[in-house]
């Protein structure tokens, strides 16, 4: 049977909740009786997707998507609603029919695995932008984001998720899957593969890529003055001070345009010891029954980290 619920507590006796499963993924629930519907969405050929696995740097990629796209103003991107613009395929609102029935060109986001995308996707009939971002810096954005939720209400420690997270008992899977699948067709014409940290790193060249695939065409004043638009975006989110993490304090975030804008905060876990260092600690899991090694997802994003993986 292709479709179940597992129950994924936090703790003994706290924090109960029900994921979707579907063909061996957990999804969120909100994904229960559609994923047929999804698998026939009708794709257009001018419709752009931006697709990540959750917490890698969605709500930037899409504001600097949507700029460099529409050549909107970042003041003017602060003043609007910018999920009203870019509305997530697989979530109650607006809902697959408004979607439907948007006007073209259609921006649209998922966070679902590459093999769970509307099928003509899979076809190249429109642009896809993936992002994938550092597990290590990922998961700590992730477990924050469960303990901000009234609805998940999670409260077990940062151990216990990131057990979870290894073992795929999140919403969404495996990230060491998702980000394998859309690799293996990172060199196919309708998909540009980015990483989060080069987004800090080498932010010129990422939107000098970003306006070729979507055959953004502009001079080099424009371009200059697009890239300038898009430092100020990024330097808009990196100015803000990290979220604490249990009883611990995160470091306000460092000047931008540096690989690692972000830094691992220091956690509860034991004396000195960082999130980067007890995710080190733990064993990773295989890939399609085969052992992570750097042909894998990791050596996907060594390329722009600045710490080992």
């Amino acid at each position: 049977m292709a479709e179940s619920e597992a129950e994924t507590p936090s703790t003994p006796g706290e924090f109960e909740s029900k994921y979707f499963e579907f063909h061996g993924v957990r999804l969120p629930p909100f994904c229960r009786g559609k994923m047929e519907e999804i698998a026939n969405f009708p794709v257009r050929p001018s419709d752009v997707w931006i697709v990540t696995y959750p917490k890698s740097g969605t709500s930037l990629l899409q504001e600097v998507v949507y700029l460099v796209s529409q050549g909107a103003d970042p003041d003017e991107i602060g003043l609007m609603n910018i999920d009203e613009q870019l509305p997530v395929l697989e979530y109650p609102q607006p809902g697959l029919d408004i979607i439907k029935e948007l006007t073209s060109p259609r921006l649209i986001k998922s966070h679902l695995p590459y093999r769970f995308l509307p099928s003509d996707l899979h076809n190249g009939d429109s642009k896809v932008i993936y992002m994938a971002r550092n597990p290590k810096d990922l998961v700590v954005s992730y477990y924050q984001f469960h303990r901000s939720l009234r609805t998940m209400s999670y409260r077990g420690t940062f151990q216990e998720f990131c057990r979870r997270f290894m073992n795929d008992k999140l919403g969404y899977g495996s990230w060491f899957e998702h980000v394998q699948e859309f690799w293996e067709h990172h060199m196919d014409s309708n998909v540009l593969f980015l990483k989060y940290e080069d987004m800090h790193r080498d932010l010129v060249t990422m939107v000098e890529q970003l306006a070729r695939f979507l055959g953004v065409s502009c001079d080099k004043a424009q371009l200059e003055s697009l890239i300038e638009h898009c430092h100020q975006l990024v330097d808009q989110c990196c100015n803000a001070e990290a979220l604490p993490v249990g009883r611990g304090m995160c470091r306000p975030a460092p000047p931008c345009r540096r690989p690692h804008a972000f830094q691992t905060p220091v956690l509860p876990l034991a004396p000195s010891q960082s999130s980067a260092s007890y995710l080190q600690s733990l064993p990773l899991p295989g890939v399609g029954g085969k052992k992570v090694t750097q042909k894998g997802p990791l050596r996907i994003l060594q390329a722009s980290d600045g710490v080992s993986l």
